[in-house]
């Protein structure tokens, strides 16, 4: 099968139960479950507004385990994006990205051009926090990539850190938004505002 251009595919890694599935479904889908179900491989799809036309924004939520090391190289090799999720209650958590990170590394030959997120969850248990801020930044850092906290259970940067990581790819123009046209429009009349006066 052909590879579609028009699909941009995003995977999502972490440990099980720092909230992948639930950072997947709450953006996707809006809803959040209190009940920790473990995932194999879940794919979820979203039009988003990619080159001023419209692409599929392509989810893959990964096993949280260490089970499937074939499924994980072959989603590394199709993505063009990685959320690397940890649980800011989970030090362990943390530390289990680093192989994944070292793995999508060694797959894709360098991580300068690849749209990257280290993503802090559960960012609403601040009196379990076992992950300082600043110690998930000096991570981001070293790996240079971008970090952001989130909270699934509260809706808190979901949808931001999907429109971030959409920022960061430097081949393409997307955004969350699909209607690109108005958009364009509503910045020509924003640049105009400030210009023109009644007299």
């Amino acid at each position: 099968m052909p590879e579609q251009s028009n699909d941009y595919r995003v995977v999502v890694f972490g440990a099980g139960g720092v909230g992948k599935s639930s950072l997947v479904l709450r953006f996707v889908k809006g809803t959040f479950r209190d009940t920790y179900i473990p995932t194999v491989e879940d794919t979820y799809r979203q039009v988003i507004s990619c080159d001023k036309s419209v692409c599929t924004l392509q989810i893959t939520d990964t096993t949280g385990s260490h089970q499937f090391p074939a499924m994980q190289r072959l989603s590394i090799s199709k993505g063009h994006a990685f959320i690397l999720v940890f649980s800011i209650t989970s030090r362990q958590s943390l530390e289990e990205l680093k192989p994944i990170y070292q793995q999508v590394l060694a797959i894709k030959g360098t991580v300068e051009s690849i749209p990257i997120m280290l993503v802090g969850n559960k960012s609403d248990e601040t009196a379990q926090r076992e992950v300082d801020t600043k110690v998930a930044e000096a991570q981001a850092a070293a790996w240079k990539c971008s970090f952001m906290e989130t909270s699934a259970k509260t809706n808190s940067n979901v949808k931001e850190l999907f429109q971030e990581l959409l920022s960061l790819e430097k081949k393409r123009d997307m955004s969350l938004s699909i209607d690109g046209k108005r958009s364009g429009k509503q910045k020509r009349a924003d640049k105009l505002k400030g210009k023109c006066s009644i007299m």
